[in-house]
């Protein structure tokens, strides 16, 4: 169960972790139930500088809330944003069969075009408006937006195949789908900390997901790793924002 958490933690987060949990194979499928848990840990570290920060002026905090945000993750589900951005406009074809070759074939090209590098400034810009508009120190926020962002993922590989043999996400198909549930439950109970709120950040998280997963089986038939990342930062951004209209 440690390896298990101490994987997720590593792959989803830059905290330092034990090398050896990420040669384990059996901890790396069920590091996907854990998903949640590296989520609260992002936001208890955020709740933490939140705290340090909550006389400082609000724009001030709010850019060093979201660097702290970016550099905690290693921007790794910014880059599935833009490698997302770019290939939906790029990959359009006259057939679906076209269009989702394409699309993978976009995906798997390192750099980034001008509808990638507009996506990630636009989901920048949408988190640092909200982070900036929520009253200091914002803690429900900054814990329910990266919990719910990470219990996205998780359901993501319970309910979608994974259509790209050999990727990342590969490790996590046979996960324990029972932990998964349990890890989810949890999750949309943990909203409960918000109170109205944390239940609209969770309506708000099930529409992006049901939006993004309606998309992915359009066009691919199934998510990639390239496509979760783009659907964390939708998440994130989407939940921050309607908190923040909330008050």
């Amino acid at each position: 169960m440690m390896r298990a958490l101490l994987a997720a933690i590593g792959f989803l987060t830059r905290v330092p972790v034990p090398a050896r949990v990420f040669d384990d194979p059996l901890a790396q499928s069920r590091s996907l139930a854990w998903y949640p848990a590296a989520g609260l840990l992002i936001g208890l570290l955020l709740c933490a500088l939140a705290w340090v920060l909550q006389t400082r002026p609000p724009p001030i905090s709010a850019a060093l809330l979201l660097a702290a945000w970016v550099v905690s993750t290693g921007a790794l589900h910014l880059d599935g944003l833009a490698d997302s951005a770019d290939a939906w406009v790029g990959g359009m074809g006259a057939t679906p069969e076209q269009a989702r070759e394409r699309t993978l074939t976009i995906m798997k090209d390192p750099r980034s075009g001008p509808v990638g590098v507009v996506a990630v400034v636009l989901a920048l810009l949408l988190k640092f408006a909200g982070l900036a508009s929520l009253p200091a120190p914002a803690w429900v926020p900054l814990l329910i937006a990266p919990v719910l962002a990470r219990a996205a993922l998780t359901l993501a590989f319970v309910s979608l195949p994974y259509v790209r043999s050999g990727g990342l996400g590969q490790r996590l198909v046979d996960a324990p789908r029972a932990a998964c549930l349990v890890a989810l439950v949890a999750s949309a109970g943990f909203c409960a900390i918000g109170g109205w709120r944390g239940g609209l950040a969770l309506a708000v998280a099930a529409l992006v997901f049901a939006y993004w997963r309606h998309a992915c089986l359009r066009r691919l038939q199934g998510m990639t790793g390239d496509t979760c990342g783009a659907l964390t930062e939708l998440i994130e951004a989407a939940v921050l924002v309607a908190m923040a209209l909330s008050y």
